[in-house]
């Protein structure tokens, strides 16, 4: 059975990665900083005949990582696969943005997953895989998203570099949502939908499935990319 950390698996995107790996037969350990998430996670998992792993943890915070992935060690011994999706994000001008909203947000976003990629690594097993989350607004803006794309352009940035320091024994890719939608699907109009090319808004299932493919030894020959999961709103040419 393959071990697999999801981090910020508790909701939304992370919550349907944590899912896909367990329908997928794996071993999870959900990483969250929100212990009333994790809770209701467990409840959701073992009610669908799931067995889920949930733990407390920040990812911003280095020194609960290294505690954390000592007692995942301790209990599990080799970790096949780590999926870095926890985040956290913030609009603002960059006049109303402090500095201190500034570093909590790399923190978690990117360094966090410096972190997590750095404990885990003496105890990742052979031919293992890492991917990280990142974001289309690693490549393009709105306004007042200095931070958030900071954030995630660090995370592309990151996955090609660690994609060559831990060659050959653990390949290393990221995906980048666009517009995933996790709470109303329903009410969303039907211009939320058309203006994608792939003629709807995406479903949080769209990017489980890619991240479990490019855990799997089916795309063992995918390495240090960026996937766009955006329904193909970043090769759309818009002009107002």
């Amino acid at each position: 059975m393959k071990v697999a950390i999801v981090t910020g698996g508790a909701n939304g995107i992370g919550r349907a990665i944590a899912f896909k790996l367990l329908s997928d037969d794996c071993l999870v350990i959900v990483l969250d900083s929100c212990r009333k998430s994790l809770d209701k996670l467990e409840q959701d998992a073992e009610a669908v005949g799931f067995n889920v792993v949930a733990m407390l943890c920040d990812v911003g915070n280095p020194a609960e990582v290294e505690a954390v992935m000592k007692e995942i060690k301790s209990l599990y011994g080799e970790v096949d696969y780590l999926v870095n999706n926890a985040g956290v994000s913030i609009f603002k001008p960059i006049d109303e943005l402090s500095v201190g909203e500034w570093n909590d947000i790399i923190s978690t976003n990117l360094s966090g997953m410096f972190y997590c990629v750095k404990f885990v690594k003496p105890f990742l097993s052979t031919a293992s895989a890492i991917v990280n989350i990142a974001s289309t607004r690693a490549v393009m803006s709105e306004p007042d998203g200095e931070v958030y794309g900071a954030s995630k352009g660090g995370i592309v940035a990151l996955t090609h570099a660690l994609a060559v320091s831990l060659s050959p024994k653990t390949r290393v890719n990221c995906v980048s949502p666009g517009w995933i939608e996790v709470k109303d699907y329903e009410n969303l109009s039907e211009a939320d939908h058309t203006q994608h090319p792939a003629g709807r808004v995406g479903y949080p299932d769209d990017v489980a499935e890619t991240v479990a493919h490019l855990l799997s030894e089916k795309a063992g020959f995918i390495t240090g990319q960026n996937i766009m999961i955006d329904g193909g709103m970043t090769k759309k040419m818009i002009y107002t």
